[in-house]
């Protein structure tokens, strides 16, 4: 069961990450980039969820 935890931990940061560096290649304007990426850092799993359902659309 740990190891399935730092698993899953691991996999989140991960993502994480993904979707910041993600955002930061957007054609967004600064200050929406550091918005979204403000909102991934302090709610990881909520703010990911978001990135990939509404902003990663936007984005492209």
């Amino acid at each position: 069961m740990t190891y399935l935890a730092i698993a899953a931990a691991v996999a989140l940061i991960a993502a994480n990450l993904l979707a910041i560096i993600s955002v930061f290649k957007s054609e967004r304007a600064v200050g929406a980039k550091a918005l979204w990426a403000i909102g991934i850092a302090v709610f990881p799993i909520l703010g990911l969820l978001f990135w990939l359902l509404v902003g990663f659309r936007r984005a492209r």
